[in-house]
């Protein structure tokens, strides 16, 4: 069993920057696979960044490119979301999984969730 716990995000304006982190504990050998993924009220997750566990490529949502940074801390076991240029649509509840899935974009595909952490983004 593995744990995850987010932080940081908040509220921020249009055009600002927050840095999400997610803290792995319990079953964390390292070898899982990590990613975020977002959710708002009434639509299903949508997945945001991620990170392959062995050779480290990083994905991303297209809405996302060049505004948003995955990386990950093997030796703190934690994964980082930096985003900046933020914008009102990106204003949802933020997850950390952690996995071994097939497709990194594949929600069903992980076995570890954190408990999700709000980003607001104002106009």
């Amino acid at each position: 069993q593995a744990q995850l716990v987010e932080s940081g995000g908040g509220s921020v304006q249009s055009g600002g920057s927050l840095r999400l982190s997610c803290a792995a504990s319990g079953r964390t050998s390292g070898q899982y696979s990590m990613a975020w993924f977002r959710q708002t009220p009434g639509k299903e997750r949508e997945f945001v960044a991620g990170v392959r566990w062995n050779s480290g490529s990083t994905y991303y949502t297209d809405s996302v490119k060049g505004r948003f940074t995955i990386s990950r801390d093997n030796t703190r076991n934690t994964v980082y979301l930096q985003m900046n240029t933020l914008k009102p649509e990106d204003t949802a509840v933020y997850y950390c999984a952690a996995g071994t899935p097939i497709t990194i974009d594949g929600v069903g595909q992980y076995d570890y969730w954190g408990q999700g952490t709000q980003v607001t983004v104002s106009s």
